[in-house]
C-alpha cells in the first residue's frame, strides 16, 4: 500500500474538484457558443470573401474583382445541402468602397436571418 503524505493528498483533491468545477462552469458557455455566428472576411486580391457560420449553417459570399468586370458569389448550406447557389456579373469593376458596402449589408442580413431562427 502507498502512503502518500496528507498534504499531497488534500492538494490532488482540491485540484480534482477544482477541474471538475472549471468544466462544468465552461460546458454551458459551449453550447451557447456553437449557436453564435462566426464571421470571417479576407481579402481576396481586389475584392473580398466572408464566411459565415452557424453550427451546421454556412453563409458564403465571394466579390471578385478585376478591372473588367465584379462577379459576385453567394452560398448558403446547411449540413452539405445547398439552400442557395446563386452569381451575379456586374460590367464594371467594384470600388472598395462599393465592396466594403455589400459585404456588410450581406452579413447584417444574415444576422437578421439567423437571428430569427
Amino acid at each position: 500500500m502507498l502512503h502518500c503524505p496528507p498534504y499531497r493528498l488534500r492538494i490532488s483533491t482540491l485540484l480534482g474538484i477544482l477541474l471538475l468545477g472549471v468544466g462544468l462552469f465552461t460546458a454551458p458557455f459551449a453550447i451557447c457558443a456553437a449557436e453564435d455566428l462566426h464571421i470571417e472576411i479576407t481579402k481576396k486580391g481586389l475584392g473580398k470573401e466572408v464566411v459565415i457560420t452557424q453550427g451546421a449553417r454556412e453563409w458564403f459570399m465571394l466579390i471578385e474583382v478585376t478591372p473588367e468586370n465584379s462577379v459576385v458569389l453567394r452560398q448558403e448550406k446547411e449540413h452539405d445541402r445547398y439552400l442557395v447557389d446563386e452569381s451575379e456579373t456586374h460590367d464594371r469593376p467594384m470600388t472598395a468602397g462599393e465592396v466594403d458596402a455589400a459585404l456588410t449589408d450581406y452579413v447584417n442580413s444574415v444576422k437578421a436571418r439567423a437571428t430569427k431562427k
